[in-house]
């Protein structure tokens, strides 16, 4: 027998915008249960499903759906990118340091370095966060960036580990 969440979790794929919105919704509606499928589904080789599943993890604040999501910043539809760059950032810390992990890993800037920039520059609002990432926010402004980055990611990444845990599991 099917379950409800595995009928939802295909109803993501349905060619009906009503359908999947619905369907969005209702597994938003369950929460952290649904959590594991959406991110499972944010490899799906059709982009609408990962679309779907993105725009769901948005609201569905699930830190452990951070690893797939700091992928998703390098996928080749800018909206699927766009998506996972939000639910990151609404993730906050915990959602933030596997996207530095994941600078210090690429060589070059690419998507991946737009999405974090972005995620950098939106959580250095918040009062607890500016001390520690307004210089790797500069850095990415800087002319020699590409130098800069990776070193300001890693004092960064440094500073943000060593939180206490408290701090780092509360949202920005």
């Amino acid at each position: 027998m099917i379950c409800e969440i595995d009928v939802l979790y295909d109803q993501l794929a349905d060619q009906d915008g009503l359908v999947r919105e619905k369907a969005r919704t209702r597994l938003i509606a369950l929460g952290e249960s649904a959590a594991p499928g959406l991110i499972k589904l944010l490899g799906d080789k059709r982009a609408q499903v990962r679309w779907e599943a993105a725009n769901a993890l948005c609201t569905t604040i699930y830190p452990a759906a951070a690893p797939a999501l700091v992928k998703c910043l390098e996928d080749k539809v800018f909206e699927v990118r766009w998506l996972s760059t939000i639910a990151l950032i609404n993730i906050g810390i915990d959602g933030l340091i596997p996207a530095l992990r994941a600078i210090l890993l690429t060589k070059k800037p690419n998507w991946l370095w737009d999405g974090v920039r972005h995620i950098v520059t939106d959580l250095s609002k918040d009062d607890d966060l500016t001390d520690i990432l307004l210089p790797l926010r500069e850095a990415f402004l800087a002319i020699d960036y590409r130098l800069k980055v990776p070193l300001e990611a890693r004092k960064a990444l440094y500073a943000l580990e060593t939180l206490p845990r408290k701090a780092r599991s509360e949202p920005v």
